[in-house]
């Protein structure tokens, strides 16, 4: 019998060491087997999951966005259950995770068993004017040939380059001038935003600020920081990402970030409980946990998950338009805000266009103007000052983010290469959606596209030159 274990206890030796080399060789770190293992399963379910269900994605189109971030999807399994709406994802038995999708709700990581979310009810949309013209509707009008041959080569170009374009869009003047989509991609089709989702958050807060439900210099926010520093940390701190919590903001197994997303089930878990690192307002750092922080404050302020979801959808997304589009809960009901929100191109314009207005649109206004102005105003940090309310501005530091564009413009942006771009100065929003493994050079083709638009940037109004306009 001990000669059979030394036996078996060799060959498992052999066998995981053959394991851990073969992780080595495909990108997953044979240190942290673990969570490279569990935020593998657990990205894979949740993407597979919304990829499915909400942007109706093949699995063949599933394991190829899985295989931009590692070879390793290759050795998982993918098991897509259509009746049940749910995405299952395991390796060897090593790991295994679930997502399921909910109509309404759209998709939540979780173990298969019945869940609170299914106890949620959505909200039943208004019936809809089909002859409403974009953005209150779904009409477009007839398109600008030459623009819409401008995006049409610039996807080529992404394409060409390995950029996977999926969605392009120029707004100028409130309406569509051009829209230009890859094969399988149409104007509805619902398209993972990734940190884009961080800039629908912020208006949020500007809607929960309008009702008189928070304040952006309140503090004291939740009882887990009452005895200590944290509750120093105020509304408008989290939104400018100068809260000084030590929130590691690092896209690696087993970090702050990918824990949160992929691992834990409840995302505001890993940054209620992050030290106070930095003097609240002080010093900048991106961190999407602070984003969860406001989705989490904005539940708590509404009276729970199913009050939230009705807000968010009947006074501030079907309001904009935007009705193809579905903000995911955690386990508890609250909002993923940092991240897990998939919208059409022409519903991620829409929220641009509510920027551009200064909170109004179709006649609606979602938050007060004094809110969207201070949202797209430069931090207090000693560091990094060119962020607002969870929108990348291009003047407010050194030198000029995006050195082609007119110094008012400011984005959303989100991983993949995921950019709206809004240029007050020009009435403008530009969207981009895709897949891109490698850096998207939004600064070029935003350039390019205005240069079509207007024969020269030389063009832009000299009274908006130096400030914001709209």
């Amino acid at each position: 019998m001990q000669g059979i274990l030394i036996r078996f206890g060799l060959l498992f030796g052999v066998v995981t060491g053959l394991a851990m080399i073969g992780l080595q060789a495909i990108g997953m770190s044979p240190v942290s087997l673990y969570a490279n293992v569990a935020v593998g399963t657990g990205m894979g379910a949740k993407l597979a999951c919304s990829g499915r269900f909400l942007s109706g994605f093949t699995v063949d189109q599933i394991r190829d966005d899985l295989a931009s971030y590692s070879p390793a999807i290759d050795w998982f399994s993918i098991d897509l259950d259509d009746r049940a709406k749910r995405a299952t994802v395991e390796l060897f038995g090593l790991s295994r995770a679930s997502a399921t999708y909910r109509d309404g709700i759209g998709c939540t990581i979780d173990d298969g068993s019945p869940s609170f979310l299914d106890g949620l009810e959505s909200p039943v949309k208004p019936p809809l004017d089909e002859t409403e013209v974009w953005p209150t509707g779904p009409r477009v009008p007839a398109l600008d040939p030459r623009l819409v041959d401008t995006l049409n080569q610039s996807l080529a170009q992404d394409h060409r380059q390995g950029l996977q374009t999926r969605a392009l869009i120029m707004v100028q003047g409130g309406r569509i001038l051009a829209e230009a989509y890859a094969p399988g991609i149409t104007p509805n089709t619902p398209l993972m935003g990734w940190s884009l989702g961080k800039s629908l958050t912020s208006l949020m807060l500007g809607w929960l600020e309008k009702q008189g439900q928070v304040s952006v210099s309140q503090s004291d926010l939740f009882p887990q920081w009452a005895e200590d520093e944290r509750a120093k940390i105020t509304v408008k701190n989290l939104l400018q990402m100068s809260s000084g919590l030590d929130f590691e903001e690092r896209y690696s197994p087993g970090s702050d970030a990918t824990r949160m997303l992929f691992i834990d089930k409840v995302a505001s878990k890993v940054p209620l409980e992050s030290a106070y690192a930095y003097a609240a307002g002080e010093h900048f750092y991106y961190s999407s946990g602070t984003t969860n922080l406001l989705t989490l404050l904005f539940n708590e302020r509404v009276g729970g998950p199913q009050n939230a979801l009705n807000y968010l959808y009947k006074d501030i997304l079907w309001p904009m338009g935007m009705r193809h589009t579905t903000l995911e809960p955690d386990a508890n009901g609250v909002f993923v805000g940092s991240s897990n929100i998939y919208a059409s191109a022409r519903d991620w314009a829409r929220l641009g266009e509510v920027f551009l207005r200064q909170g109004e649109i179709n006649g609606a206004r979602i938050a007060r103007e004094s809110y969207m102005r201070a949202a797209i105003a430069p931090n207090t940090s000693t560091n990094s000052p060119a962020y607002g309310y969870q929108v990348w501005l291009n003047r407010g530091g050194e030198n000029l983010r995006w050195p082609d564009l007119p110094a008012d413009a400011y984005a959303f942006t989100g991983n993949r290469g995921q950019v709206v771009m809004v240029i007050p100065s020009l009435d403008s929003v530009l969207v981009r959606l895709g897949w891109s493994a490698s850096y998207y050079p939004r600064n070029e083709r935003f350039a390019a596209w205005l240069q079509a638009a207007s024969g020269t940037m030389d063009q832009m109004p000299s009274e908006c030159a130096d400030s914001p306009c709209g």
